[in-house]
């Protein structure tokens, strides 16, 4: 198992959040419940996603959540290319 909050790449992936909160606060008011919805929601299954995969007791299991994070980082860099 690993610890997830020394992994450098949980680390920077809550720096992402952080960053995708402040950049879609300066979204329209209309996209509250579109694109700026889905940018965060993106940015917070990232973390979470690594953070499951630390629980998990085969490094085949972790792999599996690690693929699931950059499908997510794939997602929010396609939805920062649509803004």
């Amino acid at each position: 198992m690993h610890n997830f909050k020394k992994l450098k790449i949980w680390i920077e992936s809550m720096e992402l959040v952080s960053e995708s909160y402040k950049l879609t606060r300066s979204f329209p008011k209309y996209e509250t419940y579109g694109l700026m919805n889905q940018m965060n929601r993106c940015s917070v299954s990232i973390p979470s996603n690594i953070s499951e995969g630390t629980s998990k007791s085969s490094n085949k299991h972790f792999n599996k959540y690690l693929e699931d994070s950059l499908g997510s980082a794939f997602e929010w860099e396609t939805q920062l290319n649509v803004a």
